[in-house]
């Protein structure tokens, strides 16, 4: 066990979250962080403390820039490292998106290269399990082109697809028995957006959310489209909605392929697209995983022992 001070200034950003910061970064960088004064005081195996060195020496050269670093830029930064630490020599944190109602910043490598992805493309897929951020920060951007003049229109879409359970069984007309299916998209609008003004946005038409198969036959120009739950498309589906994209669009897929609730997953429509499209240079593909979770910490470990228990079935 060894022990090495670096000269981290009290003031910087990062010791405005201070404990709940250094308890996350102790348990990645497998050492012992405590504050002394002006100073960071690191102990641990002699490798991991050259790694977190060299890891704080990045990131008070990323402050002296003049970047004002939030909390997540920090786990950014290390994701960073970890794959390759030559790349965090470009890196730059991302700059947040600011809603009416709050801003949202991405929490993650994954997050990150997401929403660059989704302002570089007009075509993208988020793939990977629940908790990633893949609808939440698809609609945040959605509401940031509205708000900003570059789309005209929102349009929120699922496909009906029951999880074990049928519509039949389901209480009221057809508009009742599939509302439930898209109440996960007004959730995650009305955490973003003031509700009254959701609401009128939804009545004017501004904002649509509506079932996939009400796609069909459109041509949907100057909007921002979102298909949520993409892995329950069926082939004939996904190509149906890829080509109602028209002009001065957006289009975002989020799936998860883990969770497939088709009657034959293996025909589900956005594998298909994985294999068809993944060489079109204009699309863009983004992979997920349980490090991007942002629910509560159990949900990533849930989703890597599935992970772990699935692959020794195969």
């Amino acid at each position: 066990m060894e022990k090495i001070s670096h000269p981290y200034i009290r003031k910087h950003s990062f010791f405005g979250v201070l404990d709940k910061n250094l308890k996350r970064l102790e348990s990645r960088l497998g050492v012992g962080l405590a504050v002394r004064g002006d100073r960071l005081i690191m102990t641990g195996d002699p490798e991991k403390l050259q790694f977190a060195k060299m890891y704080f020496d990045k990131i008070q050269e990323l402050e002296e820039k003049g970047y004002n670093l939030r909390e997540e830029d920090f786990h950014i930064a290390l994701d960073l490292m970890e794959e390759n630490p030559g790349r965090l020599e470009d890196y730059a944190p991302s700059e947040p998106l600011y809603l009416q109602r709050k801003s949202v910043a991405p929490k993650s490598l994954n997050q990150q290269e997401y929403l660059r992805a989704i302002k570089e493309y007009d075509l993208v897929f988020g793939i990977g399990p629940a908790g990633t951020g893949k609808t939440y920060l698809a609609m945040a951007m959605a509401l940031s082109y509205l708000q900003s003049k570059q789309v005209n229109r929102i349009i929120l879409t699922r496909p009906a697809v029951e999880a074990g359970e049928r519509l039949g069984f389901l209480p009221g007309d057809m508009f009742q028995k599939i509302n439930p299916y898209l109440r996960p998209l007004y959730d995650a609008l009305f955490d973003l957006t003031p509700y009254e003004q959701a609401n009128r946005l939804i009545e004017r038409g501004i904002i649509e959310i509506a079932p996939l198969a009400y796609m069909r036959g459109r041509t949907l120009n100057s909007a921002f489209i979102i298909l949520d739950e993409a892995q329950n498309t069926t082939r004939e589906q996904m190509k149906m909605i890829l080509t109602r994209l028209g002009f001065d669009s957006k289009l975002v897929v989020t799936a998860d392929v883990t969770q497939i609730d088709l009657p034959q997953p293996r025909k589900s429509g956005v594998l298909q697209a994985i294999k068809v499209l993944s060489s079109i240079p204009e699309i863009a593909f983004v992979y997920f995983n349980e490090k991007d979770v942002v629910r509560h910490p159990l949900v990533g470990k849930i989703i890597k022992a599935y992970a772990r228990a699935e692959s020794k079935t195969v």
